[in-house]
């Protein structure tokens, strides 16, 4: 059975993004693999709403209260549902995503936030998707700058994956390609190389037994190995070679990471808030406060809420 992989670019047509999903594609195709590319600018998705309704569900199924999971309270008025049903039946995906401050573009987040509705494992448990693809995903970053103006980029989009239990075994940063189809250019060769050795890399993976299978990406990237491969469900192995001589589920740090923060002092000891305003901000009757305390309120709208500078 041929391999299915999703190319996703939520960047502009024709863009960087998008000429390294479809490099990369070129290379599975070549392989055999049925291969597909969307960009999320032609669909309608809508932001979440953040009204529970999946969730919601989730918990009344498990309590045995409801029978039927209705998905989304979206799902009938844009084309999320079409796209992520599409995804489930893959087995490998890689995803371009443009930063342009510092984190994963508006669009792609409006697209990955409605992924928990979506929640793979749930959707297996209640027989709506009847087998697991196992997906594999490489990850790719674009952006105008280095690393310094796109610190969160990767690190979000893979955080993404963990709802659609995709397990992401390569990614990359484009760096220097702030105009279109700049990674064309000779300089950027490399990068364009490096965009096809994804490919290779996801077809890897794709062939490899779903518990053997390992990080292919830069071994130095700065991922930390025991959530490269998260175990979902017990489908992936946690124990990479880089954690030898520690027990499997063992921290490899003796220490926490986070530095410890000082706890806040307990209320009886923190002083009154309103014996620290002036006498006059707690005026019972003044207009702009909430009465018998000293809380400023936003101006009434009108003349009231001008400054004399743009009343001239």
């Amino acid at each position: 059975m041929a391999h299915k992989v999703m190319g996703i670019c939520a960047g502009r047509k024709n863009g960087n993004g998008e000429i390294a999903v479809k490099a990369a594609l070129k290379v599975l195709q070549d392989k055999g693999a049925e291969v597909e590319m969307i960009n999320l600018f032609d669909y309608n998705i809508l932001p979440c709403t953040g009204c529970e309704g999946c969730t919601m569900q989730m918990g009344n199924i498990a309590m045995g209260k409801q029978k039927e999971y209705k998905g989304c309270v979206l799902k009938d008025k844009d084309d999320v549902d079409a796209l992520v049903t599409e995804l489930h039946t893959c087995n490998g995906v890689i995803i371009a995503v443009p930063t342009y401050d510092l984190a994963p573009s508006s669009m792609y987040m409006r697209f990955a936030q409605r992924f928990l509705a979506y929640e793979l494992s749930f959707l297996k448990e209640i027989g709506v998707v009847k087998e697991d693809p196992h997906t594999v995903a490489g990850l790719i970053a674009v952006g105008g700058s280095m690393h310094d103006w796109q610190p969160l980029a990767l690190e979000v989009i893979q955080a993404s994956m963990f709802t659609m239990s995709i397990t992401p075994v390569d990614r990359m940063m484009l760096q220097r390609v702030g105009r279109p189809a700049n990674v064309l250019i000779e300089d950027n060769a490399d990068q364009l190389a490096r965009a096809k050795e994804m490919g290779e890399h996801i077809w890897e993976a794709m062939e490899t037994p779903v518990e053997d299978r390992k990080w292919l990406g830069d071994p130095n990237d700065g991922v930390c190995p025991r959530v490269r491969l998260r175990r979902h469900h017990g489908h992936q192995s946690r124990d990479r070679p880089s954690d030898a001589g520690h027990r499997p589920g063992e921290w490899p740090h003796p220490r926490p990471l986070h530095r410890q923060v000082p706890r806040r002092a307990p209320q009886r000891d923190r002083p009154d808030p309103h014996q620290l305003l002036p006498e006059a901000g707690r005026d019972q009757g003044r207009p702009g406060r909430v009465q018998g305390h000293g809380v400023p309120l936003p101006r009434p709208a009108g003349r009231q809420g001008v400054s004399r500078t743009r009343d001239r």
